[in-house]
């Protein structure tokens, strides 16, 4: 039910930058980075990171003023869905339909994540949205070819070390979910390429660059801290439970969006 709250509320969020105070400052405590064994830096522990909400990726570029009117490199007719989006208050975001955010909205939805790691895999576990986790491959394979690849949410992601930096290249999504929940529209030729540093271990340090030459004329980076919660564990939260919200949408001509089966 919390999605469907953020649906509802989308009059109040659609300006919003987060409704997570982010870290980096303040007395937050700075403690070693922990590392796993062969050295590499341990994303995991006895916790689970805070991932923030993040409603407007557009205010957490990278090289771009959105204080000054920057906005995303949109292509004619992504600005118009993007327009289109905002003009009935996000309300068909599919996040809201307890569908998976995908991509990198996923480290900024506002539920905890835990991650899993080891030499081969880098396993992600969201405890909110649709109650996912996602797999990023570290044992040096490759990418099939794109029109190989049955598209999904979160796609084929491989990941390598560059010092103590996680890189993860991502294709292969589907085109059923948006960039954000302030309605930034992608397409089937996304590819991400994502920074998860650990500089202390109170705080994730993530940056996303978003390449959709279907959507975007080129590539655009975002960024933002995480805070690690300790001794914090995933709680069972099931958003497809009691989904009142899509049961009374209606779409742009006041008629059900979704067809009442007999059961309901």
């Amino acid at each position: 039910m919390k999605t469907i709250i953020t649906s509802l509320f989308a009059v109040m969020l659609l300006g919003s930058a987060g409704l997570s105070a982010q870290p980096g400052g303040g007395d937050q405590p700075r403690s070693p980075t922990p590392r796993m064994p062969d050295g590499t830096v341990d994303f995991g522990g006895n916790g689970v990171w805070n991932l923030p909400y993040i409603t407007n990726f557009a205010q957490r570029m990278v090289g771009r003023d959105y204080e000054a009117g920057e906005r995303p490199p949109f292509l004619p007719w992504a600005q118009a869905m993007w327009e289109y989006n905002r003009s009935n208050l996000v309300k068909y975001d599919p996040e809201g339909f307890c569908l998976p955010p995908g991509g990198p909205r996923s480290m900024g939805t506002p539920y905890p994540a835990e991650i899993v790691q080891d030499r081969d895999r880098v396993i992600i576990i969201f405890e909110g949205g649709g109650h996912v986790w996602r797999e990023i491959h570290m044992d040096g394979r490759e990418h099939p070819p794109l029109e190989e690849l049955n598209p999904t949410y979160f796609g084929h992601s491989i990941g390598h070390w560059e010092g103590d930096t996680l890189v993860v290249d991502t294709i292969g999504y589907n085109e059923k979910t948006w960039i954000d929940f302030n309605g930034h529209p992608k397409t089937g030729q996304l590819h991400t390429i994502e920074y998860f540093s650990r500089p202390y271990k109170e705080v994730l340090h993530y940056e996303a660059v978003i390449d959709d030459p279907g959507a975007y004329s080129e590539p655009w980076r975002v960024a933002w801290d995480i805070n690690w919660i300790e001794g914090q564990e995933l709680q069972d939260y099931i958003c497809q439970e009691n989904n009142k919200f899509l049961l009374d949408l209606t779409d742009d001509y006041g008629e059900p969006f979704f067809e009442k089966s007999s059961g309901l």
